[in-house]
């Protein structure tokens, strides 16, 4: 897509502000003659507290006024 926007006479910044892109890869894949890879979405991985979110969410409904500290604490002796 770089090398074919460059063959239409677009400017480097102009490829970099269409795709998004920083203007050094522009100008880098330009002199090699190669696109850049196209990496796909990334898998999501799990959070660390996402094993506590329901624990935590039933204890600010059943006591609004917990600290987080106090949370934290009762969250470490849970095991996090």
């Amino acid at each position: 897509m770089i090398l074919d926007l460059h063959r239409q006479g677009l400017t480097v910044s102009a490829i970099a502000r269409e795709l998004g892109i920083d203007r050094k890869t522009v100008r880098k894949c330009i002199a090699r003659g190669l696109e850049p890879p196209v990496y796909g979405p990334r898998k999501p991985r799990q959070r660390r507290i996402d094993p506590f979110v329901s624990y935590l969410g039933g204890r600010v409904t059943a006591y609004p006024g917990l600290t987080g500290r106090r949370l934290l604490r009762e969250l470490r002796e849970r095991g996090y």
